[in-house]
């Protein structure tokens, strides 16, 4: 673990576990490394060499006032991609780190990446407008800020409901997934939380896409997704990205990367085709 510096003078806390082919996650908004522990672990105790970093205002990373947006996300994970001089690398990106990961693509392209992964991503737009009539409409967004100035402490605990699919029958979630979700809602700085909204929801990742090339790429997504709805985000980048799959998981939230029943399926799709 450590910190990479921006040239800003951000400071970026990352995750280093492990030795191999290097694996890089991107977390989802309001939380930070730690939610890809399970999937760290088990990547490295698999033979890879697993990192994840605090994006900036997450976390243990410089909760910065300003740089909270789409571009800058993508250059801090540039800089610790070169800081930590990581090459053949599979890049993992779940919500809002999977919009990380294709504006990263975007401005910085693939010498250094082999694979992609995109889970419940937000790609290529979450924004209802005139050319994405499918996507959500601003009021579902302003209400997500509202809900971070009113009384962000129990907007976490709200959210978590959905983000896990707590809301519906039979969930498998915990009150542990929940807890953690809130905690690391917590650590993020007011400020960033506003600003990442916007860089979510209304940056077009359309061209980011079409730049991936030949980079194999694996889409999941859970058909009960109900933070980024499936249909205007994974249905479309499969048919943007050159040599992307999509799989599905029938019934599965957005936060089905932590939920037991669910998430060993995901690592062990994971592992197979970072092996593949």
């Amino acid at each position: 673990m450590g910190f990479v510096t921006t040239c800003d003078d951000a400071q970026i806390f990352y995750k280093d576990w492990g030795n191999g082919q290097p694996v890089v996650f991107s977390h989802g908004w309001p939380l930070n490394a730690d939610a890809w522990d399970d999937q760290l672990n088990f990547v490295a105790e698999n033979g890879y060499r697993a990192i994840a970093h605090d994006r900036r205002s997450h976390g243990r990373s410089s909760q910065t006032w300003d740089g909270n947006d789409m571009d800058t996300y993508a250059d801090d994970l540039a800089q610790v991609m070169e800081a930590l001089d990581l090459r053949d690398a599979v890049l993992v990106g779940h919500s809002t780190g999977g919009g990380e990961v294709a504006r990263y693509i975007g401005r910085h392209g693939t010498s250094r990446v082999s694979k992609v992964v995109l889970l419940g991503a937000v790609p290529p737009l979450m924004l209802k407008t005139a050319a994405n009539p499918e996507g959500l409409p601003m009021q579902v967004f302003d209400e997500l800020r509202a809900g971070v100035r009113n009384e962000r402490s129990q907007f976490w605990k709200d959210l978590a409901e959905t983000f896990f699919g707590a809301n519906r029958p039979n969930n498998r979630v915990t009150q542990g997934n929940k807890d953690a979700f809130w905690s690391q809602g917590m650590q993020m700085g007011i400020k960033g939380a506003l600003d990442c909204i916007k860089a979510f929801s209304e940056t077009d990742l359309t061209e980011d896409l079409k730049k991936f090339g030949d980079v194999p790429t694996l889409i999941l997504h859970g058909d009960d997704d109900q933070i980024v709805p499936i249909d205007d985000s994974a249905k479309k980048s499969v048919d943007l990205i050159p040599n992307a799959t999509l799989k599905i998981y029938p019934g599965a939230a957005h936060g089905l990367a932590l939920i037991p029943g669910v998430k060993e399926q995901f690592n062990q799709d994971l592992l197979d085709f970072i092996k593949g």
